[in-house]
């Protein structure tokens, strides 16, 4: 069956039967459609759906809509195509034979695995108790992992006659679906493990929350040393909960007038919100959050420091659908009263041996190549993930320039050599004469 024909019809399918099942919503419409229906204004796919020439065409790239409704040369007799108006839709009645249809076709059942809309008419209308629509509506992303979702977001923000579009300087905003980073490329600790499982309990849970009156959840403080994957860990934490990651560097909202700081800080707090449920992700979160009785000259530091406790206070994932996760690499700065402000803290340690030979693994499993990782793990003792993946780096880079895309033992010698070397130099003290 021709692929062209079979992306039409199921867009039909989804469109009758979106529009006439009360219990559907928009999450149900698989991503591949719901972004070119995607209403930016109502942040909605509003019913009933109205599929033409024109929709088909931004969607399959399907010039001749006729032709693709052509079977065995014939046309589709469950759908009409009005060449006036361009507007194609499915025959009066004839949902359930053109199902019947489809149905039977080679890959439909890949397709209605993929497809909330149609598992649902199929699983529960029509009660084949082969399909789950449950299952298959798990599967799909909702709305807010959407980059259309987030772009509607911003949309309104640079429309209104406030600061909205101030706001967004401040920070970088990422869907899931752009989201490089994995967990299941990931090595984590038993206790990361844990507090992922805790991180995702809570999300699902926030109801629940509310109901018993448990607002002071989902705040966690991440610590350990540069490139021990905390950023990492967020941004994948991002794709697995299918929410948008706001990504903010307090580095980036100090300002040298008196006040403007403070302000900036209610800013992208206030920005967050606006992209509930989000994951806002505080980096560098020493910079501002340091201690206050070390600043007793700074009164401006002082009162950044108040603003940003007080942000904190006042972010509730239960209320605001805020998760906030901070990362410092420089504990000893925090001040006092920030610690008490987060239900959880999650230590990134180095890598150990094990942990090593995992990351290495795990990096190489694409890459062509006779490797024994455990001998270079045991080689980068205090090596972080970010060493790792820079030693990997130069070594693919090495065997590059011998014309060569398999990686041999040597190559990873000697780019743990050159990362050794590179280390030194960061140590040593150049004085000019």
């Amino acid at each position: 069956m021709n692929t062209e024909t079979l992306d039409v019809v199921e867009l039909l399918l989804t469109a009758e039967i979106y529009n006439t099942q009360n219990d559907l919503i928009v999450n149900d419409i698989p991503s591949k459609i719901r972004r070119t229906l995607w209403d930016a204004k109502t942040r909605n796919v509003a019913k009933p759906i109205r599929v033409n020439n024109a929709v088909i065409k931004s969607m399959f790239g399907i010039t001749d809509v006729a032709g693709a409704l052509k079977v065995n040369g014939k046309s589709f007799a469950y759908a009409v195509s009005d060449a006036y108006t361009g507007n194609v839709r499915l025959t009066e009645g004839s949902l359930e034979s053109a199902a019947e249809w489809f149905e039977k076709q080679e890959g439909a059942q890949d397709r209605i695995s993929d497809n909330p809309v149609l598992a649902y008419y199929y699983g529960v209308v029509m009660d084949k108790k082969e399909i789950h629509y449950d299952e298959v509506a798990s599967k799909n992303p909702p709305k807010e992992a959407s980059r259309e979702w987030i772009e509607s977001v911003i949309e309104e923000l640079s429309e209104d006659k406030g600061n909205g579009r101030e706001w967004l300087k401040l920070a970088y905003i990422k869907a899931p679906e752009e989201v490089r980073e994995s967990m299941d490329e990931l090595i984590l600790t038993d206790r990361q493990k844990y507090e992922l499982q805790k991180i995702g309990l809570a999300i699902k849970n926030k109801d629940h929350f509310k109901k018993i009156g448990l607002y002071d959840i989902g705040k966690f403080l991440f610590v350990g040393p540069p490139g021990t994957g905390k950023t990492s860990f967020a941004r994948a934490l991002s794709k697995k909960l299918s929410i948008p990651i706001v990504e903010v560097h307090l580095s980036m909202i100090t300002d040298q007038y008196l006040g403007e700081t403070s302000k900036n800080i209610d800013r992208v707090f206030a920005l967050a919100k606006k992209f509930d449920p989000c994951i806002m992700f505080i980096d560098e979160f020493d910079f501002i959050a340091t201690s206050r009785t070390a600043s007793d000259d700074h009164s401006a530091i002082k009162q950044a420091v108040n603003t940003l406790l007080k942000a904190i206070d006042n972010t509730s994932l239960v209320e605001d659908g805020v998760l906030l996760i901070a990362a410092t690499n420089h504990t000893k700065k925090l001040d006092e009263a920030v610690w008490r402000r987060f239900d959880e803290i999650v230590d990134f340690e180095r890598p150990t041996l094990e942990m090593r030979k995992d990351i290495l693994d795990t990096i190489l499993k694409r890459i062509d190549g006779d490797i024994d990782t455990e001998t270079i793990a045991k080689k980068t003792e205090e090596y972080t993930g970010s060493d790792l993946r820079m030693v990997i780096r130069e070594a693919v880079l090495s065997a590059l320039l011998e014309n060569r895309y398999y990686l041999v033992q040597a190559d990873l010698e000697k780019a743990v050599k050159s990362f050794d070397r590179r280390s030194g130099l960061k140590m040593t003290a150049y004085i000019e004469d």
